[in-house]
C-alpha cells in the first residue's frame, strides 16, 4: 500500500475518475439546456401546426423527459464506458422494480395520455370532476390542475380524473339556468308564471333562443314546485342565477305569493282516566 501511495497510483486514479465525473457533469448541464431548447422548438412547431394547447403542453413535457433519459444513457455509455447491453439489462430490471413500486404513478401517466388523446376537456374549460368544480389550467404527465371559484389551486391525479365521471360545463357558448321554486297551494299558478316571465324578459342577459319558460314540476307535500328555465352566456351563468332568485323572491312577496317551507302538524290528544272507586270502610270490631 505504501509503495502504491509512493508511486502516486491513487492520485492518478483519482485524477482519472475526477476528470470523468467533471466532464459528465458538464455534459449533463449542456445536455439539459439543449433538451429544454429542443422541447421548446417542438412546442413552437406544434403550436404553428394548430395543435390544441392541451396536447402541446403535455407532449412538450413528454419530449423533455425522453431527451433527459437519452442524455443520461449517453453519458453512461460515452463517459463511463457502460456497455449498451448492460444498460439495457439494468434498465429492464430497474423498470420492473419501479413499475411495481410506482404502479399508481404510471397509471397517472397512462391516464394523462388518455386525457390528451380522448379530449374530454381542454385547458380553459370549466369542469366538475370527483365533486370538484374549477377551470382547467394545466394537464401534466401525472396530474391535472384546476382553478376553483375561490381562486384556490386544485390538483387532481390523472388516474382519479379518468376513473370518475367528468362533467364539462363549457362545451358550448351558452348554458341553461334552472331554478325550482315552490309556491303555496292557495297561490295562483298563472299569476306566478306571469311575474316570473316579466322578470326574465326584462333581463338582457337572458337569451331569446331557446325561449324561457315556467313549468309545473311537481305537486309537493306543502308546495307547488315551479321549474324556471332560461339560457344565458357561459360568463353570465352564476350572476344571472343569483339575480333571478332574488328578484323572484321580492316580486312574490309584493304579490302576496307565499313560498312555503316544510311544516309538520303535531296533534296532542288528552285521555281522561276515571278514578278508581273508593274502598269500603272497614267495619268496627265488636267488643264484649
Amino acid at each position: 500500500m505504501a509503495q502504491l501511495l509512493r508511486d502516486g497510483a491513487w492520485t492518478a486514479l483519482a485524477m482519472h475518475w475526477g476528470l470523468r465525473i467533471v466532464f459528465a457533469l458538464v455534459v449533463l448541464l449542456i445536455g439539459i439546456k439543449i433538451a429544454r431548447w429542443l422541447s421548446g422548438v417542438a412546442e413552437r412547431g406544434m403550436t404553428r401546426g394548430h395543435m390544441e394547447p392541451t396536447a402541446v403542453g403535455f407532449l412538450r413535457k413528454v419530449v423533455y423527459v425522453a431527451l433527459l433519459v437519452v442524455l443520461a444513457l449517453t453519458v453512461l455509455q460515452v463517459v463511463f464506458g457502460v456497455a449498451p447491453t448492460s444498460m439495457i439489462a439494468v434498465l429492464g430490471a430497474a423498470g420492473l422494480a419501479i413499475g411495481l413500486a410506482l404502479k399508481d404513478s404510471l397509471s397517472n401517466v397512462a391516464s394523462g395520455v388518455m386525457l390528451v388523446s380522448l379530449k374530454p376537456f381542454r385547458v380553459g374549460d370549466i369542469v366538475t370532476v370527483h365533486g370538484t368544480t374549477g377551470r382547467v389550467e394545466d394537464i401534466s404527465i401525472f396530474q391535472t390542475q384546476l382553478r376553483g371559484a375561490d381562486n384556490q389551486t386544485i390538483v387532481l391525479p390523472n388516474s382519479l380524473v379518468t376513473r370518475d365521471s367528468i362533467i364539462n360545463l363549457t362545451p358550448d357558448t351558452k348554458r341553461r339556468v334552472e331554478l325550482v321554486i315552490g309556491i303555496s297551494y292557495d297561490a295562483s299558478i298563472k299569476q306566478a308564471r306571469e311575474i316570473v316571465m316579466e322578470i326574465m324578459v326584462a333581463d338582457e342577459r337572458i337569451l331569446p333562443d331557446p325561449a324561457a319558460d315556467v313549468l309545473v314540476y311537481a305537486l309537493g307535500d306543502s308546495s307547488v314546485d315551479l321549474g324556471i328555465r332560461c339560457h344565458v352566456a357561459n360568463a353570465d351563468f352564476f350572476a344571472t342565477k343569483c339575480a333571478l332568485t332574488e328578484r323572484i323572491k321580492l316580486a312574490f312577496d309584493e304579490a302576496g305569493i307565499g313560498i312555503p317551507y316544510p311544516q309538520r302538524d303535531v296533534h296532542v290528544y288528552r285521555h281522561e282516566v276515571s278514578a278508581p272507586p273508593p274502598k269500603p270502610a272497614s267495619e268496627p270490631i265488636p267488643t264484649a
